[in-house]
């Protein structure tokens, strides 16, 4: 009677035991987070930005799909991530209960290169072929499957004579950095340590191939944009190898310095450097275009037209800046000159890269068009 009682007791406590463990796993399932939601915005510069939240969550775990990342505990309920490299991207979060029990959701981002600053905008100002009382006299409308012969590279980071070009500049120059790509002329800056550098571009000239003295020239660019950045669209005296700088003149037909700054990737500059009379000057003017509007949102035709007397600086075809150059002083701009084409990286003027600033970046040039008086 006894072994009988036993036993039945027994049994009565392993159903016991049973139906603990049973409601244990009902009870866990019921703790599972719920209603879990997601936000993505894509910002600037590859960034992303991420918001979730969900009821009963005990922590995430977050991926943003780059580089076959698990997703990663979080704090809070935000994350960010900047890509670098185009394409389409799966975000996933998970809202824990423990780290076994969670519930995810996931949604698909595409990332663009122009999303990246590094794609080329399909839309901007476009110049004619001809102006009353001017003829065509050369110009270079990068539609062939190689570079003319009439631009030439200058390579290396300035040493021994010029080191950093002249304003502590922090890339080395090479013609790798320079493609012909669907009719445009496309230097491209990068982040790469080569030459003793930390970032590699290219600089373009028609010294001793193709020289100008008056007339109208139009670049239809569009810019690069970032912190550090600094395209240029420029000229030199024909004569410097003999007078040197500031003797030979300088002509910048448009300079901008990159940063999200006040006045920096929406502002373009035209300038002009000379000897007056033994000392060293320089003065210039310069355009900012509406707010929010960036010089890497569109193509734009930067321009100058240049005679004995002065030079006048355009912005799709609008006058914002002229300079008399008929002083005896300023002679060096009766003169001819030869054209360059360079993106830069960092220097005494826009100062160097931060960590907002994007790699690679482009400079693209749709077309180089003198024009002559007839």
């Amino acid at each position: 009677m006894l072994t009988k009682l036993y036993h039945t007791f027994l049994f009565l406590a392993m159903v016991s035991l049973t139906s603990s463990c049973n409601q244990e796993e009902v009870d866990q399932q019921v703790m599972l987070p719920e209603n879990l939601e997601m936000n993505v915005e894509l910002g600037e510069n590859g960034v992303a930005n991420l918001s979730y939240a969900a009821d009963k969550a005990n922590f995430y775990r977050v991926s943003f799909g780059a580089n076959n990342q698990p997703p990663e505990l979080v704090q809070g309920l935000q994350a960010s991530y900047r890509y670098s490299l185009a394409g389409e991207y799966t975000i996933t979060v998970q809202a824990h209960a423990t780290e076994s029990e969670f519930i995810k959701k996931e949604e698909k981002v595409l990332i663009t290169e122009q999303l990246l600053g590094i794609g080329l905008p399909t839309s901007g100002f476009e110049s004619p072929l001809e102006y009353e009382g001017y003829e065509l006299a050369w110009n270079d409308e990068f539609e062939e499957g190689t570079l003319s012969p009439d631009w030439v590279f200058e390579l290396g980071d300035g040493c021994p004579n010029l080191c950093g070009w002249g304003n502590n500049e922090l890339q080395y120059y090479r013609r790798e950095n320079t493609e012909l790509k669907d009719g445009y002329l496309v230097i491209t800056a990068k982040e790469e340590s080569i030459g003793g550098k930390n970032y590699t571009s290219s600089r373009l000239k028609t010294q001793g191939k193709q020289v100008f003295q008056f007339g109208r020239i139009d670049i239809r660019a569009a810019l690069p944009k970032g912190q550090g950045i600094w395209p240029a669209l420029w000229m030199l005296g024909e004569n410097i190898p003999e007078v040197n700088w500031p003797a030979c003149g300088e002509i910048d037909i448009m300079e901008m310095i990159g940063g999200d700054a006040s006045g920096r990737d929406d502002t373009i500059h035209g300038t002009l450097h000379w000897d007056n009379n033994g000392n060293y000057a320089y003065h210039g003017g310069s355009k900012s275009l509406s707010a929010g509007a960036k010089f890497s949102d569109n193509f734009h035709v930067y321009s100058i037209i240049w005679d004995e007397n002065k030079i006048t600086w355009l912005l799709d075809n609008e006058v914002f800046h002229e300079m008399d150059i008929s002083p005896t002083a300023m002679d060096e701009f009766r003169k001819p000159f030869f054209l360059l084409i360079n993106l830069a990286v960092g220097g005494n003027w826009p100062g160097n890269p931060d960590n907002t600033t994007v790699f690679p970046q482009q400079l693209a040039v749709d077309y180089v068009r003198v024009f002559e008086k007839e």
